[in-house]
């Protein structure tokens, strides 16, 4: 089929028609790849849904991508882009194909030696060099990325001949948010110096949609750092202001909240990145896509329901706590009631046996003068020859004496044995403070 033939079928077929609008461009596509032969047209936009001559180059392009995934195709793509893509809409294709096919084709990446040796191949025979290394570089650097090759990317971007060669595309701001995704997954780098990367690419005013997918994405892949969930969640929350349609922003927004722990802000994104899911896409894989977010939405359904569980077992925790507290308050004042009891009870014991005491001493001594006494009015009684008026004088004379004795002693000890301190209840109260 000629070439003429081609154009003229992408001419007829109409975009209202998503269906037939697939089925023309892929067949077309198909008949270009299998006849050898290079899409004949220019691209004069970067609409990927709607524009004919573009789906078509993108299936083209696929095609070579899936049949040989190597840096050479990567230069011939880049060789027929600048070509055939109208330059205002360069950068959106270019970054688009580069990292999308490097996606497809993650299962091939080519060593050392054979991207050595395909390099003096690509910069001797291309006259634009710097743009040709430019898109094969981030080809491969995608392919890296795609694996979570930190390290392999880290050292490719930094030190490989066809990086170098990509001249003064290095500082584009894709370059630099590649170069902080490999930081941000690198243990020997620090966290500091990837978000020192990350700030120079997101805020660089040629920052595409490809440049915040790769900044998100470093985030959400680095190793734990403090304010990591806080970083991923306000940086998405930024992007979706400039494209709040973008479903892998949406998903970004998710993991971030989930990652600090914000579950129902986290889900109600999560079903948002789903919804905004397309069915179809020739460089990413809608079922992958899916899968991954339902796995994320689990993950932040089982967080949500840890959380619940986790606030109701603290509250139970809380109020088991307070039990605790009013049955010790209860039980001190319990204890304290009994001390003072006992105390109480202690004092009036103390108070009895000192009383007891003292009647024991004053009866000792009322029988000990009874005694002295009748032992003296006998000895009075039965000898001598004193009348017996002097007997009886003699008689209560000894006794008076011996009453008073009596006194003195029961007095005395009621004296020495009195209570000397007053009550607990007369005592005076303390001053405040």
């Amino acid at each position: 089929m000629q070439p003429a033939s081609h154009t003229a079928r992408l001419e007829q077929v109409s975009a209202a028609d998503s269906r037939e609008l697939d089925r023309v461009c892929e067949e077309v596509a198909t008949a270009l790849f299998e006849d050898g032969l290079e899409p004949p047209f220019n691209v004069t936009s970067a609409d990927f849904a709607a524009d004919p001559y573009l789906i078509c180059a993108d299936r083209y392009w696929r095609l070579r991508f899936l049949d040989r995934p190597s840096i050479r195709t990567a230069a011939a793509c880049s060789a027929w882009l600048n070509v055939h893509v109208a330059r205002g809409h360069r950068t959106e294709v270019l970054e688009k194909w580069s990292l999308g096919y490097a996606f497809i084709t993650k299962d091939s990446v080519e060593s050392t030696l054979e991207l050595s040796q395909a390099v003096e191949e690509i910069v001797g025979r291309d006259t634009s060099a710097g743009d040709t290394a430019y898109f094969a570089s981030l080809y491969h650097a995608g392919k890296l990325r795609s694996n979570f090759w930190f390290y392999e990317l880290h050292q490719f971007l930094d030190s490989s001949l066809l990086a170098l060669a990509a001249g003064v595309h290095r500082q584009a701001p894709l370059f630099t948010a590649l170069r902080s995704f490999a930081a941000f997954g690198s243990r020997a780098i620090t966290a500091e110096h990837a978000i020192g990367l990350l700030d120079e690419a997101w805020t660089s005013p040629d920052r595409t949609r490809h440049v915040v997918d790769i900044c998100l994405n470093g985030i959400q892949a680095a190793a734990p750092f403090d304010g990591h969930g806080h970083l991923l969640r306000d940086r998405a929350a930024e992007a979706l202001r400039d494209h709040p349609l973008d479903h892998i922003f949406h998903f970004r927004l998710a993991s971030g909240q989930h990652m600090v722990r914000d579950h129902d802000a986290a889900l109600d994104s999560i079903n948002t990145a789903l919804r905004h899911l397309p069915a179809l896409g020739s460089r990413g894989s809608h079922k992958l896509l899916q899968e991954q977010y339902l796995a994320k939405r689990d993950a932040i359904l089982e967080g949500r329901l840890r959380a619940q569980l986790d606030a109701e077992h603290g509250q139970r925790l809380t109020e088991q706590e307070n039990r605790h507290q009013q049955r010790w308050e209860q039980l001190e004042g319990e204890l304290r009631r009994h001390g003072e009891e006992q105390e109480q009870a202690q004092r009036e014991g103390q108070e009895t046996a000192r009383a007891n005491h003292v009647r024991s001493v004053e009866l000792v001594a009322v029988f000990t003068s009874a005694i002295a006494f009748a032992v003296g009015s006998l000895q009075v009684t039965l000898t001598g020859s004193f009348s017996l008026r002097d007997r009886l004088a003699l008689i209560g004379a000894w006794g008076a004496g011996h009453a008073l004795f009596t006194l003195l002693v029961v007095g005395g000890t009621w004296l020495i044995t009195r209570p000397r301190r007053q009550t607990r209840a007369s005592w005076p109260t303390p001053p405040a403070g």
